[in-house]
């Protein structure tokens, strides 16, 4: 069955699937294919639903991005959920090709950012709408011409990991919109793990998925 090998995480109250880059995570007004949409119909099928499905992400991820996504299958799991992620208690690590050699092992990334007309602009603290956006970086490998990082979450702002590193001057690779020399279909950035307390059985839900670049 399609996406069977997409979900690596099921239950009653929740669904992890590995999204593929080029797939919205949620529906949007250009009446385009979306991951949620897709899944709600695996799940119908696999549990023959003969009603609507319950199912909505916690977060996104952007079209050119792949990785984990988690999505609630009742209201109970939704709701705490939610608040998780309000509380910052979600794990989210993803993995990055960026341009260029990084030279620190490991840092940290400080930036004030504002949405703007589907792209994320660097601001100042104080200036309207602008919003605190912080993540940390380990090094993984370097590349003639690009590195491998691993990248941590502290804030979940819009296109936060790909503005940032291309306020440094190292966009994700394929990411032409922030700078990259070349464009990909697929950007090479992918959420790679999750890691949370169940909202109902309070048990520790952790998922990996190896990056696809």
């Amino acid at each position: 069955m399609k996406w069977s090998d997409n979900v690596l995480y099921l239950d009653n109250h929740l669904l992890i699937a590995v999204k593929p880059a080029g797939l919205l995570t949620q529906p949007d007004d250009t009446g385009a294919s979306s991951f949620q949409e897709e899944l709600k119909q695996w799940v119908k099928e696999r549990e023959h639903k003969p009603g609507n499905v319950f199912l909505h992400p916690i977060h996104r991820l952007d079209r050119q991005t792949s990785g984990l996504v988690i999505f609630a299958k009742s209201s109970k799991a939704l709701s705490r959920l939610n608040e998780k992620m309000r509380e910052g208690t979600i794990e989210r690590v993803y993995g990055a090709e960026v341009e260029g050699r990084l030279d620190a092992e490991e840092g940290r990334l400080d930036h004030y950012l504002v949405h703007d007309d589907h792209i994320a602009r660097l601001a100042k603290e104080g200036d309207k709408d602008a919003k605190k956006a912080r993540l940390v970086y380990q090094v993984i490998k370097r590349l003639p011409h690009s590195t491998f990082v691993r990248v941590s979450l502290e804030t979940g702002r819009y296109h936060q990991i790909r503005a940032q590193f291309s306020f440094i001057g190292h966009p994700v690779v394929g990411d032409k919109r922030y700078g990259a020399l070349q464009a990909h279909d697929a950007i090479h950035l992918h959420c790679q793990r999750i890691a949370f307390e169940h909202p109902v059985t309070k048990e520790l839900v952790e998922v990996e998925s190896p990056l696809p670049f």
